[in-house]
């Protein structure tokens, strides 16, 4: 999906580099893969990356890493162009998408982060791929995370694969506003059928229901909308980033075997239909995922 060169890129809510850990702990949720197939299952799922991350690679807390120059995002031509400035952009139309869906919305931080962050859901490294963490209320990423997703797990790649997994960290935004993540947290059931699962694959819908309204949603401060309209192929890339971290897919190239109660995100199946399920309604009601017991 191609931004307007007309839309003013909002740097107000992002920052880069590394952040200070304040008191308390909480669970970060929709962690990515990185790197390390080994850490698939638990970070995608979203557990305290110092748990699974050994210590020597978690960097020292009191170092920030120098972070990208938010001063070159500028405009909707920025973000076409450099994707630490397509993340920001995006998160700006699922401001303005989510402002206009969901009554009393509240933006979160966003962070760029290189090498190793500090979080209120403890420390992580690159390996862990983009997450939000509930605890400070901010979507975090590594954005050669999208290269892995990419030639490491399939993804067609494209621009809109690349906003697809910022929406969907969005998606668990929404889910920490709503009170639906300490719920899940709180029941604890894993597996196919658990909340693990209902967690990810509504933060999938969610992802498709701003993509259904993005290119139809206006910047307030320009007057114009922030995406071009969609194309096939960025519905494809959508999917195809989806499946490619589908339950699954990692488990057969990482063990060679499919157990689905080890799961925590879905099957590929299920994230393509969630997110097209999002897609096609633009209705967040319609993502209820705990209310059913078809998941697809």
């Amino acid at each position: 999906m191609t931004f307007n060169e007309g839309m003013r890129i909002d740097t107000s809510t992002t920052s880069t580099s590394g952040g200070g850990r304040g008191p308390g702990r909480g669970i970060a949720i929709g962690g990515g893969v990185g790197g390390l197939l080994v850490l698939v299952v638990a970070l995608f799922l979203g557990v305290d990356p110092s748990t699974v991350v050994p210590e020597q690679q978690m960097g020292n807390a009191d170092v920030a890493a120098p972070g990208f120059d938010l001063s070159q995002c500028k405009t909707g031509a920025d973000a076409n162009e450099m994707v630490e400035c397509r993340v920001v952009a995006t998160g700006n139309s699922l401001d303005g998408v989510w402002s206009q869906l969901m009554p009393g919305y509240e933006r979160p931080h966003v962070r760029l982060f290189e090498g190793h962050v500090d979080t209120r859901c403890g420390a992580a490294t690159s390996d862990v791929g983009p997450f939000y963490c509930p605890a400070d209320q901010t979507a975090y990423f590594d954005v050669d995370f999208f290269e892995v997703l990419k030639n490491q797990f399939g993804s067609s790649g494209g621009p809109f694969a690349q906003e697809y997994v910022v929406a969907h960290e969005f998606g668990h935004h929404i889910q920490n506003l709503q009170g639906t993540l300490a719920r899940a947290h709180g029941a604890g059931a894993q597996g196919a059928t658990g909340s693990g699962v209902r967690t990810e694959l509504q933060a999938d819908c969610y992802a498709g229901v701003w993509a259904h309204h993005a290119a139809n949603t206006t910047q307030e401060s320009t007057g114009v909308p922030f995406l071009e309209p969609l194309s096939d192929k960025d519905i494809n890339d959508a999917l195809s980033a989806a499946a490619s971290v589908g339950d699954d897919r990692i488990q057969k190239k990482t063990t060679g075997q499919v157990n689905p109660e080890a799961w925590t995100h879905g099957s590929a199946a299920q994230r393509q239909k969630w997110f097209t399920q999002g897609y096609r309604t633009g209705d967040p009601n319609s993502c209820d995922t705990f209310a059913t017991n078809d998941l697809g």
